[in-house]
């Protein structure tokens, strides 16, 4: 299944100028917010160290065997621009088609919930070190302005929504349906003979990325059509709902 690695920011001394903290405080939330929506989609992820810096954060994602980087920042007004640039920015690396189209993906979806459309832009670049030096695929985004009162606000607001914009964006760039996320349950694998097939899909032909034995212990994120997400040991993925018996 696909593994993301979200680097949050981990700039502690850019402050919101609304006063709820600073832009490493509010990207980990945001990233909080996020993981419900990787779990119910059968996303694994890794995590930066909120007390490391950009460059220990790409040492952990380029150590890690990672399908995508997603690097989350909140952005500052030029000088002379104080307080008053708007937008969002989904920054890729020049040349990476996957990157390119990530990119894409995230900015449509932020641009539905944003209430400026047209200040959601994709640029490349070579100068930001989470785009340049990711091994993986990566988008840093800059979800607006923390200096912005206007921007700021909406960040603290609408986390759910962003992180669900997030969550579709990375649904159709691994070709993968998007599920709501729900409480997660523990159930029981109840199978008659054999094994209970986890696939990378909710498809009977999709690839089979381990086999759930009888009784075998597991927790369900969400279900969609018949089909629930399922996380045993270290794999998640797809498995019918039909052999699953909530504990």
């Amino acid at each position: 299944m696909p593994t993301i690695f979200l680097s949050p920011s981990t700039q502690d001394w850019n402050p919101y100028v609304t006063g709820s903290g600073s832009e490493e405080y509010n990207m980990n939330l945001l990233a909080d917010a996020l993981i419900p929506y990787l779990e119910a989609n059968a996303f694994e992820y890794g995590r930066n160290d909120p007390d490391g810096t950009a460059a220990d954060a790409i040492r952990m994602g380029n150590s890690g065997n990672y399908d995508f980087y997603l690097a989350l920042h909140s952005n500052a007004s030029p000088e002379a621009l104080a307080g008053r640039a708007q937008g969002i920015i989904v920054f890729y690396y020049p040349g990476s088609a996957r990157g390119f189209r990530a990119a894409e993906l995230i900015a449509a979806e932020l641009r539905a919930i944003y209430p400026k459309p047209e200040l959601v832009t994709t640029r490349p670049t070579t100068s930001l070190g989470e785009v340049r030096r990711a091994r993986a695929p990566s988008v840093l985004a800059e979800i607006g302005y923390h200096d912005n009162y206007e921007d700021a606000l909406w960040i603290e607001n609408n986390r759910p929504e962003i992180a669900e914009a997030l969550a579709r964006a990375l649904t159709e760039f691994f070709d993968v349906p998007f599920i709501y996320p729900s409480e997660p349950f523990s159930a029981t694998v109840r199978v008659n003979y054999g094994t209970l097939n986890l696939r990378e899909r909710p498809d009977s032909s999709a690839p089979v990325v381990a086999d759930l034995p009888n009784g075998a212990e597991i927790m369900v994120y969400g279900e969609r059509d018949g089909w629930s997400v399922v996380h045993w040991r270290d794999y998640a993925g797809y498995a019918a709902a039909a052999y699953i018996d909530p504990d």
